[in-house]
């Protein structure tokens, strides 16, 4: 099972594919899609273009996106929610199941607490996919995706730990088209 992990952003749009299918995660691919500073549309295009072209190079089973958080400026909400938006359309397109996770979940998941910074959030990627270098941050964070999903599938606490059960799936949504 290969997930793709999706960082949406107006401006950097963050993936990571991980391999799933054995009993520790597999690098396969990150990195990010940088959006010209063309008009909101022309952007969102650039969403949808990129997405649709990571799902034909990779081929993922399963795609995983971070829910919008409220933010402080509304219009920049706004648009998080429009390039998440884009990249859903694009993986439901595609015929693929997308679930969603909040930032603290994904936090808590990968770093065992809600308040990890993002340096925090990129070491333990490094050293869960045992990665030689340490990928940029939007990268990291869509990699942190793709392992929160692999650990809600597998039904483990989201403390990121590989032994504990997790009990409670109410905290994140799946659509299928």
């Amino acid at each position: 099972m290969l997930i793709l992990g999706i960082d949406p952003g107006s401006r950097i749009t963050g993936f990571g594919v991980i391999d799933a299918s054995e009993r520790e995660p597999r690098y396969i691919a990150s990195g990010c899609i940088r959006l010209k500073d063309d008009e909101l549309a022309q952007r969102l295009a650039q969403v949808y273009a990129g997405i649709s072209e990571l799902i034909a190079v990779h081929r993922p089973s399963e795609v995983a996106i971070e829910q919008v958080f409220m933010s402080k400026n509304a219009d920049s909400a706004l648009k998080l929610g429009q390039a998440r938006g884009a990249a859903i359309v694009c993986a439901a397109n595609h015929g693929l199941p997308v679930s969603e996770y909040g930032p603290r979940q994904i936090k808590q998941a990968v770093t065992g607490t809600g308040a990890a910074d993002k340096a925090q959030v990129q070491h333990m990627v490094t050293a869960a996919l045992r990665l030689s270098a340490t990928p940029q941050a939007d990268a990291a964070d869509a990699l942190a995706i793709a392992l929160t999903h692999l650990h809600s599938c597998r039904g483990l606490v989201t403390s990121g730990s590989y032994g504990s059960r997790r009990t409670n799936r109410s905290s994140w949504r799946q659509y299928r088209p």
